[in-house]
């Protein structure tokens, strides 16, 4: 198993790219998928942006596994194009942009375990969380087929999109 960082310009650590890698295999796809994700979430999500960007690395039958509890997650699984589509109008409706500072994956082949070290910015406040997720990422035919997340500190997330406007009775 081999493990590789890229920093936020999706450069490799201590080298160029010339890795022969091919352009189904997991990391080569979730890092379309990414940048992909990152481009919806900041031009506004649905009915802003362009979902076929994203949909483009997702396989027909994919499935995201959430953490239950998240102000974005509802009941913690989104199935097929549609389902991620709903999940990523409701999560650009939290987030107003997320940007990935650090990328460090593990794996080969059709399937990939990737840190991510990510910032993002509460659409309703412009508060800022810096955070790391753990996904365990499968692809299919050089598509996303199943993702699970994992935050570290998901009660910072939370809190970050707890939005209260004056007058709710919380100081």
């Amino acid at each position: 198993m081999t493990m590789t960082t890229t920093d936020s310009a999706g450069k490799q650590a201590g080298g160029s790219r010339a890795d022969g890698r091919s352009q189904d295999d997991a990391w080569a796809v979730m890092e379309r998928f990414y940048a992909a994700e990152a481009a919806y979430v900041a031009a506004g999500g649905f009915g802003k942006a362009d979902y076929d960007e994203v949909a483009a690395y997702l396989d027909p039958e994919v499935v995201l596994h959430q953490a239950p509890g998240l102000p974005f997650t509802g009941t913690g699984t989104w199935r097929g194009r549609d389902g991620m589509e709903r999940f990523l109008a409701t999560f650009s409706e939290v987030w107003e942009s997320m940007e990935f500072l650090e990328q460090e994956h593990w794996g080969a082949g059709d399937t990939v375990v990737v840190r991510n070290r990510v910032r993002f910015r509460v659409r309703a406040t412009g508060q800022e969380v810096d955070t790391l997720i753990m996904q365990l990422i499968t692809v299919r035919n050089g598509r996303m087929l199943e993702c699970r997340p994992f935050y570290w500190d998901p009660s910072a997330i939370a809190d970050a999109c707890a939005y209260r406007p004056h007058g709710d009775g919380v100081d």
